[in-house]
């Protein structure tokens, strides 16, 4: 499918997208996200990177590593904040919204034949090779992110590490991300030449450009962004809207019930899961503590 960029015809610049415009395009990314986190980074990247220059390659990347340190999920954290920067609250909710609820609905249908029709040779095959794809998606994910953030071999060596002490060392990923940032900090002091960015792109890889949003902070236009006039009130509106219903459930049902047990483990997950831990999390509660999974999930 081709796309046709919307350009400001006296500067040649893309033009900041209208809502309905970033509206249509934010429901397009929730229907095509397969993959998981790692799939919907790189399909975010093709569709606001590549193809419309929505935001520039280094502040899409900068963006993704601060929403890596955020608990919850990053990919959706980096679609609603991109949001909110070109269209305010209504934006990142548009941008929030539509990049869960068509999953949601796929999720609900396909969880709906796997429990009537799981036995069924034919369900089970798509099942299998449902997975199978995913699995290429996740795969090509990767390596089209990786291309652009590991920009030299220290960039390498440290993902390497990382990887191996994750995979094979079962290190706590907060204290991959603390080792990691500290050599950072102290290799830019002490070998500012080995930890900067490759001057040039590497293969494969879309060179830096400033995009709209880029464009906007020059120009001024994004004064909403910055935060501290904001935190209180944000802080003072959804703190209650998050944890007002969970207190409500545990006063109407008590604590043993379900409900109550679903609302405060879920929001317990939503402060202490970092980067891809919330599934294993998810997986080890659920089915050990709670005994609310089967086995074979």
């Amino acid at each position: 499918m081709s796309i046709t960029l919307t350009t400001d015809t006296a500067s040649g610049e893309p033009a900041v997208p209208t809502l309905a415009e970033a509206t249509r395009v934010w429901l397009r990314i929730g229907l095509l996200s397969f993959g998981g986190p790692a799939g919907q980074i790189a399909l975010m990247h093709k569709e606001l990177v590549e193809e419309r220059r929505w935001i520039g390659e280094q502040r899409f990347l900068h963006a993704l590593n601060y929403c890596m340190l955020l608990p919850g999920p990053e990919a959706q954290q980096l679609a609603t904040y991109i949001g909110w920067l070109m269209h305010r609250t209504m934006g990142g909710l548009i941008a929030g919204i539509l990049f869960v609820l068509p999953g949601a609905f796929v999720m609900l249908g396909l969880s709906i034949l796997y429990a009537f029709y799981r036995h069924v040779p034919l369900i089970e095959a798509v099942f299998f090779g449902v997975k199978a794809a995913v699995l290429a998606v996740v795969v090509e994910a990767v390596l089209r992110i990786g291309r652009r953030a590991l920009k030299n071999r220290i960039m390498v060596g440290i993902a390497v590490a990382a990887f191996i002490g994750i995979y094979v060392f079962r290190v706590p990923f907060p204290i991959i991300i603390l080792v990691a940032g500290v050599i950072g900090w102290v290799g830019s002091r002490r070998a500012p030449q080995l930890f900067a960015a490759g001057g040039h792109a590497n293969k494969g890889t879309t060179p830096d450009f400033k995009g709209v949003i880029d464009r906007m902070f020059e120009r001024g236009q994004l004064a909403h962004a910055d935060p501290w006039g904001r935190v209180a009130r944000v802080l003072a509106l959804w703190v209650p809207i998050w944890l007002g219903p969970v207190l409500l459930l545990w006063l109407l049902t008590g604590s043993s019930s379900v409900w109550t047990q679903i609302g405060a483990f879920f929001s317990t997950m939503a402060v202490v899961t970092f980067g891809r831990l919330c599934r294993s999390r998810l997986r080890r509660a659920g089915r050990r503590r709670h005994l609310w999974l089967a086995r074979a999930w």
